[in-house]
């Protein structure tokens, strides 16, 4: 087993090296916030209105029509708020230092145009399937915009390994460390629980799954953020030392703990990065299985909500796990994971701590096994249609209990991999199709806000390469169109 997660790591030291893929979705981020005028900072105050001006935890219940606005960011958000906030951001600050939350910022910002971007491709290419239900994904834009079918199937495969597979090992893995470090529950019987769980909730579809994601993840995170500050409050003067060392440790991880961590300048990054990369999922192709299937006014807004969930996501829930290791002083260079989180909580709130952290992260990761399966769901049924659906829930399912049992090392090398691998296709298309999301906006700031009638539809034609979309990709705006007015 030692010798296979070497060779994980060392497949890993290339793909997020710093000439593969950092370089790579850093730089998507400044390309996509260049084009777009940096609306991740123009329309953020739109984008907060959009998402909580209507905010409701009982919304209409999510069907073959779709989801919600907020069903959909709350499914999104439900896949990003796991482990890699929890456990991950840990692990990154374990392993590079306190630096590492630094890059992991840099990176969330400029991710937000490039999540923003793949939201509003997941509405402009959704589609209907087999059985009438709207779906969509970075598969359909790949189709109907690049249209390379061999592509989209490619990433269809590793997003159903990643996240499915791989990705699901992981949340259940983080769930059973921590429930036995703070309760004494054997791994297996946490991972029996967790099957049981889950199965009830695949079985209830879409409905099912909207209606947990839009109760529990408003309730996870506040609870969480909240036991987050009250521990910040107690080590109120460690906070400012704590900023310092983050900044200072983004360029000289040795000055920022004393040299107890040994890391360099591009370990803090690489983590941060690539454990940003598991938290956010900006440029990985997963979150636009939701945005695709919200009902909203203009495929704009979606991109907005979408900007919202990757803040959330880093800014408030990531920051704040960092914050309490941080000023707890709990960063020593030997524990890692969920272990380190739940060494920082005890010592802010005593041995109530580690079941604070084990219960948070059961919900967290839970909630993330449940957006991860939607996600990969819509994928086979690209593939191989609603018949293997049953066979890859029980797949599923066999994967969450073999990774309550594995260890941590070895799972989270092997998300790192297939994360990595998934972008590549993704990232094509986005990039690819960059003129019609810059269009889409253009669009809903010139027309839309204004309660003009939006010019953005089929009569758009893109110049240069991307005037070889075809026939297929006009019909897709147009049926669009056609769905939102009768919606």
């Amino acid at each position: 087993m030692d010798s296979l997660t070497q060779i994980i790591v060392n497949i890993n030291s290339i793909l997020w090296g710093p000439w593969c893929l950092i370089p790579v979705l850093v730089g998507a981020g400044i390309f996509f916030s260049i084009k777009l005028r940096f609306v991740q900072i123009r329309q953020f105050s739109r984008a907060l209105k959009h998402v909580f001006g209507g905010l409701s935890f009982n919304g209409e219940k999510a069907g073959s029509h779709g989801m919600t606005s907020f069903q959909s960011l709350a499914t999104a958000i439900a896949a990003q708020v796991g482990t890699g906030n929890l456990a991950g951001v840990a692990t990154a600050m374990a392993m590079g230092g306190p630096g590492a939350i630094f890059w992991m910022w840099l990176a969330a910002f400029f991710g937000m145009a490039t999540i923003f971007s793949e939201a509003v491709l997941a509405q402009l290419y959704r589609s209907k399937d087999e059985q009438g239900h709207i779906t969509g994904g970075p598969a359909y834009y790949i189709t109907y915009g690049l249209g390379s079918k061999p592509m989209a199937a490619i990433f269809s495969v590793l997003i159903i390994v990643a996240l499915g597979f791989i990705g699901n090992m992981v949340q259940a893995n983080s769930i059973s460390t921590a429930f036995s470090s703070a309760f004494g529950v054997p791994t297996s019987a946490s991972g029996l629980f967790i099957i049981l769980l889950a199965g009830f909730i695949f079985i209830g579809g879409i409905k099912r799954i909207a209606g947990f994601a839009e109760k529990m993840v408003p309730i996870m995170a506040l609870v969480y953020v909240l036991g987050a500050i009250y521990i910040m409050c107690l080590y109120g003067t460690h906070i400012f030392p704590t900023l310092k060392s983050i900044f200072v440790g983004a360029f000289d991880p040795s000055a920022a703990t004393g040299g107890v961590i040994g890391a360099s300048v591009k370990e803090a990054i690489r983590y941060g990065v690539a454990r940003g990369l598991f938290s956010n999922e900006a440029g990985m192709g997963s979150t636009p299985h939701a945005h695709a299937i919200a009902r909203v006014k203009h495929p704009v807004e979606q991109g907005l909500a979408a900007v919202v969930g990757l803040f959330i996501d880093t800014f408030i829930v990531l920051t704040a796990t960092a914050l309490v290791i941080l000023v707890t002083g709990s960063l020593d260079g030997t524990t890692t994971g969920i272990e380190l989180t739940q060494s920082a909580f005890v010592k802010g709130m005593g041995p109530a701590g580690a079941g604070f952290v084990a219960l948070c992260l059961f919900f967290a990761a839970f909630t993330t096994i449940i957006g991860w399966y939607f996600f990969a769901v819509q994928n086979v049924k690209f593939i191989f249609g609603y018949k293997f659906i049953n066979i890859f829930s029980v797949i599923v399912l066999c994967f969450l209990m073999t990774g309550s049992l594995l260890k941590v090392n070895l799972v989270w090398e092997l998300a790192d991999m297939f994360n990595g691998l998934m972008v590549i296709p993704n990232i094509i298309a986005v990039i690819g199709l960059y003129k019609l999301v810059s269009r889409a906006l253009a669009d809903y700031e010139g027309k839309f806000i204004k309660h003009e009638k939006p010019l953005f539809g089929p009569s758009e034609r893109l110049t240069g390469r991307m005037a070889k979309i075809n026939t297929a990709h006009r019909k897709k705006v147009a049926d669009y169109r056609k769905r939102t007015k009768d919606q």
